[in-house]
């Protein structure tokens, strides 16, 4: 098991049936260590690993004790290693992983060493998902055009993939058109107990995408790193990790009837956003558990980032198992899943209390207190109950511009603006609804909301309703499964009439591939400056996310997004006012077309069935005959076209030598952005369309490029040009330079207003240094690895902060970029820090973690602030310039 030395726990080893003694597995339980069965399940995970593949090299004998008297160790910061099973990406992010990957080849041969080496080690599954787009919707032809406007658009992207796929070994590529990462992961690509090289153990994984933790849900250990944490692992590397601490989460009682698993996990994810998990694992347990399917808990599990935990763990039991089974799997799988989970103790009866382990403190849930419920207009835990929407969106009109304000003037707020769309009359006011999207990981992967809203959209076409035909309604189910039981359901066909027909399989409208809106909604809503709202049924909605002109947003159910989509507003009170007037002049209330659990879970009974997922999966990998048709070199080195706009070697190894530098201090720094609280990865790292004014479309106009072929920044990832032009070039990064929302900053040595790109380009022309200040929370959101490398490459050598969001924070070690942190109590007002400062950090020659250093202001000022290495292993990171350079010179070794 072990490429250094003897594992000391050989010991342990044992066959798992006895008569295949080839199969063997590490029996935890011979430790006889009593500390063991009252370990969380999720740090058991953590364990055995540490004892699989101790070496007393990269994992220790002092790791696995570490972890076994984790009651003790979870407070004290302890650092542990962690070797996950495996590693998934999805193509946004997968592609600049094997652009680093070829180029890394590239440097390896620069050092003399053999390119070769640079492969992953570990296995390694990249679905294409989200480079598809709601181009087209309402029609038959939409999923068609869709897809064929994806493959005119990505082709170069696609061969790209296409050549990592042959030149690198351990890698499997799941073609465009298959369905949603996280779903295909859940259905498909989980192991839930790995049958590997002899042995037996828990799949576990870690994924370039904040909602990985959707597999938890089955209960796979699994949470989101950044592209250059997750390139590590590939690589053979093991995580470094602070030991969490893990928050039990007691769930008990029985929901409504009209409750669906969107209400509860809002309600979840609000309760845990106030009670403080960011950086914790949080472990589901109590007799409240065993009611919730694996959909349902998948979709829990799945909001994890937005309540700020890295994992959201539901340990196995009879469900999961029932669920593996209806998805599939095979009796044999199902065999040694369960008596390899119950020999090592980590299989699950939520009904006996006996088994619930030691927490670091537990909170409990009700499931009979959840109503219906959205959230927004601006976050995933601002949670609104529906009783409540209507009232709650007229206050945050006046309100003052925030995450819960547009500060709308009073005499404004019931504007109408007139507007013909397909030779008829309209009006679109404040709350009109524009876009409504049934998308996302979140949800499509579960049957009950799914056919949830299909029965809904059953009795809204029996009652005579219909939505507006301006109103952009979409469909992107997660996989082909869900297509399969919504048609055999019988429920498709009404689904299509409301305009829900099926656009594409990928991660659409809630990563912001929404495409365009009609140009006379576009008009009205200019026009009238309103405030006009999406409704999907994803898990982010933050400003300028779902598109540049729904201002509010708001995550709810498939059957309320449905629901809005009818009523054509958020500004309605669904217990009070009719939904709709039919064309027989009846008032139609929510009340009257909204299915209770007991129907919906008989059509679920009856037509999601084992023989859809293995029809759907088993030709999965060759179904797209565009991607099989695809013509890919077959060489180990990657011939980079120059004239290529969306595949371009990076520059981050030029100059890189064998030889380490010593650290050394930031001098005489300027401040390229002064930023407040919450800035998300959104924020930061290029997302969404190229807009036409901006340093991106100049750089591509100069490439000989249309506007009608920019694409959007997640399908050029792949190129640093246009990814640095796009860093910090949100329209709504609010920087306090500016005291406005603009995607610019003030060149402090020539006090001129500019686009951010063209600032930080002249500081760098000039030799000079860069920090960006902010508050609370910066880089929460999606894990997105371009949200390190943009800032890099713009010469941003620290980022002072209030507090990280954890995937961020160790994305910027990964780039060699010093996280500061303001100490407690302080910030950057009351330290009374304009940003207009020159700052000097004073960085010693020996670091330690979490260490306190100086910085220094041309002013004369001084403070102390902690620099974020929270790990020995992020310090050796740091010296050599970031975790891939590190890697280079260990594979240049002979």
């Amino acid at each position: 098991m072990s490429a250094y030395g003897e594992n000391p726990f050989r010991h342990l080893v044992e066959p798992l049936n006895p008569n295949d003694p080839n199969q063997q597995f590490f029996n935890l339980s011979k430790l006889g260590d009593p500390r063991y069965d009252r370990l969380p399940f999720s740090i058991r995970v953590l364990l055995e690993s540490a004892v699989r593949n101790c070496d007393e090299f990269l994992v220790k004998g002092s790791d696995v004790e570490n972890i076994l008297n984790w009651k003790q160790t979870q407070t004290q910061t302890v650092e542990v290693p962690f070797r996950p099973a495996r590693v998934i990406l999805q193509d946004f992010t997968g592609v600049p992983a094997v652009v680093d990957f070829a180029a890394m080849r590239d440097a390896v041969m620069k050092l003399g060493g053999d390119p070769e080496k640079i492969n992953p080690v570990c296995p390694a599954d990249l679905v294409i998902d989200h480079s598809i787009q709601v181009d087209f919707n309402r029609k038959s032809d939409s999923l068609q055009k869709n897809q064929d406007l994806e493959f005119d658009r990505n082709r170069e992207r696609f061969q790209f993939l296409k050549w990592g796929s042959k030149a690198f070994r351990n890698m499997r590529i799941i073609p465009p058109g298959s369905g949603i990462v996280h779903q295909v992961n859940l259905e498909y690509l989980a192991r839930v107990v790995f049958k590997y090289d002899g042995f037996f153990y828990p799949d576990s994984l870690v994924g370039t995408d904040s909602h990985t933790t959707m597999i938890d849900g089955l209960g796979v250990l699994g949470w989101g790193v950044g592209g250059i944490e997750a390139e590590a692992v590939m690589l053979g590397q093991p995580i470094s990790m602070v030991l969490p601490e893990v928050v039990g989460y007691k769930v008990y009682g029985s929901p409504d009837r009209f409750i669906t698993s969107t209400d509860i996990v809002l309600t979840v994810t609000k309760h845990l956003r106030q009670v403080g998990v960011v950086g914790k694992f949080v472990e589901f347990f109590g007799p409240g558990v065993a009611q919730l399917s694996i959909a349902d808990r998948a979709t829990i599990a799945n909001m994890c980032p937005e309540y700020g935990a890295t994992a959201a763990f539901f340990p196995v039991d009879q469900v999961s198992l029932q669920y593996l089974e209806q998805t599939g799997r095979e009796p044999e799988k199902l065999s040694y899943i369960t008596k390899y989970l119950k020999a090592v103790s980590m299989f699950r009866d939520y009904n006996n209390d006996a088994q619930d382990p030691d927490f670091t403190q537990v909170v409990e849930l009700d499931l009979s207190t959840v109503v219906p419920c959205c959230s927004g207009p601006k976050r995933p835990q601002d949670r609104i109950p529906v009783s409540d929407m209507k009232k709650d969106f007229e206050s945050c009109l006046g309100a003052k511009q925030g995450f819960k304000g547009f500060q709308v003037a009073p005499e404004r707020h019931s504007a109408d603006v007139p507007f013909t769309f397909g030779g008829k009359a309209y009006a679109l006011s404040h709350g009109s609804v524009v876009i409504a999207a049934i998308t996302s990981c979140t949800n499509t992967s579960n049957p009950s909301v799914m056919l949830g809203a299909g029965l809904l959209a059953k009795k809204a076409v029996e009652c005579g309703l219909s939505v507006k035909p301006y109103i952009k309604t979409s469909l992107s189910p997660g996989s082909g499964v869900v297509t399969y039981y919504l048609k055999e359901s019988g429920v498709m066909d009404f689904l299509s009439q409301l305009g829900f027909e099926v656009v594409g399989y990928g991660c659409m409208t809630c990563i912001g591939n929404s495409g365009p809106l009609p140009d006379p909604v576009v008009e009205a809503i200019t026009q009238g400056d309103l405030v006009a709202a999406g409704v999907l049924s994803g898990n982010r909605n933050f400003e300028g996310r779902v598109h540049p002109n729904t201002r509010a947003n708001y995550l709810a159910s498939p059957p309320l997004v449905i629901a809005y989509a009818l009523a054509g507003t958020v500004r309605i009170d669904f217990d009070r006012e009719p939904i709709a007037v039919n064309s027989e002049g009846r008032e139609i209330f929510l009340r009257d077309i909204w299915p209770t659990r007991e129907e919906i879970h008989e059509v679920e009974r009856t037509f999601v069935i084992p023989s859809m997922f293995k029809e759907v999966y088993e030709k999965i990998e060759e179904v797209n005959e565009r991607w099989n048709s695809l013509v890919a070199p077959s060489d180990k080195l990657y011939t980079w076209d120059p004239q290529s706009t969306y595949i371009k070697s990076p520059p981050f190894f030029h100059g890189l030598t064998r030889t380490l530098q010593p650290p050394r201090s930031i001098t005489d720094a300027y401040v390229l952005l002064n930023l407040g609280d919450s800035v998300t990865t959104d924020h930061i790292s290029p997302a969404g369309n190229i807009a036409r004014s901006s340093s991106a479309a100049r750089y591509l106009t100069g490439r000989g490029l249309t506007p009608r072929d920019f694409n959007s920044y997640g399908s050029r990832r792949g190129n640093d040009a246009v990814m640095a032009r796009g860093t910090f070039a949100n329209i709504r990064l609010f920087n306090k330079f500016l005291n406005k929302q603009a995607p610019q900053t003030v060149h402090l040595p020539s006090g001129e207003t500019m686009d951010v790109f063209e600032a930080a380009d002249r500081y760098q022309r000039s030799n000079v240094p860069l920090l960006v200040l902010a508050g609370k929370e910066y880089g929460s959101g999606s894990s997105r690895d371009w949200a390190a490398k943009g800032p890099f490459l713009l010469g941003i050598k620290a980022v002072l902060a209030e507090s990280y969001e954890r995937i961020h924070r160790s994305n910027l070690v990964g780039m060699g970029v010093i996280p500061l942190e303001f100490l407690p109590g302080q910030t950057a007002d009351g330290l009374g820090l304009t940003g207009r400062e020159r700052y000097t950090v004073s960085i010693p020659e020996t670091l330690t973690p979490r260490m306190l250093v100086d910085v220094t202001l041309d002013t004369g000022k001084s403070f102390q602030v902690r620099m974020r290495f929270d790990t020995d292993v992020e310090l050796t990171y740091f010296r050599h310039g970031g975790i891939l350079n590190y890697m280079i010179r260990k594979m240049s070794e002979n």
